[in-house]
């Protein structure tokens, strides 16, 4: 797996980054040498931030977590990702190493968990419209949902905008090179 680190308003020791190498070797044995592991810190105020995505054949894993401490957020982040890992490994098994994601989770993970159902509930159908990314998110915020999905009239393609925690949008578009590995 190849790891990338990279400091947003803080220039990381060295120590940090080794115990994030440390601590992400972990996860080596369950994914592919192709996989991109990428930790990245910020630092506001008395906050500070770790967020790590791991991408690996068209699926991503991604968590974050806020503290005082960078290195109580790296402990609480590398265990949200073992807790998706652990949640989902039924689903995960055709994904990534079957055998070494079998022994990951019984290593570090005591608990014989059923693994969750995904029962859609409700399905719904509507037109998707040519609009910009402004009128998605006005459209958005009168509706008030966490986001909204639209045919961008800039692209031609689908997209979605989203509220995000911290009060800003985001926006998903597309990778035409991820869809043109078949992910």
């Amino acid at each position: 797996m190849r790891i990338s680190i990279t400091g947003r308003k803080v220039n990381l020791r060295d120590n940090f980054k080794q115990l994030a190498q440390k601590k992400l070797s972990r996860f080596e044995r369950i994914f592919d040498e192709d996989a991109e592991a990428n930790v990245v810190v910020t630092v506001e105020k008395n906050r500070q931030t770790v967020e790590i995505t791991i991408k690996q054949r068209g699926m991503i894993y991604r968590a974050e977590a806020t503290e005082r401490e960078m290195n109580d957020a790296l402990d609480r982040v590398i265990s949200a990702l073992g807790r998706q890992i652990r949640k989902n490994k039924a689903k995960l098994d055709k994904r990534i190493h079957s055998a070494d994601l079998e022994k990951y989770v019984s290593e570090f993970y005591n608990s014989e968990e059923e693994p969750e159902e995904y029962n859609v509930a409700r399905v719904k159908r509507f037109s998707v419209k040519p609009m910009t990314v402004e009128e998605a998110i006005l459209q958005m915020n009168m509706l008030g949902h966490q986001f909204y999905m639209f045919r961008n009239e800039a692209s031609g393609e689908i997209n979605v905008v989203y509220a995000r925690k911290d009060g800003g949008y985001g926006l998903l578009e597309p990778d035409e090179a991820d869809s043109e590995e078949g992910a």
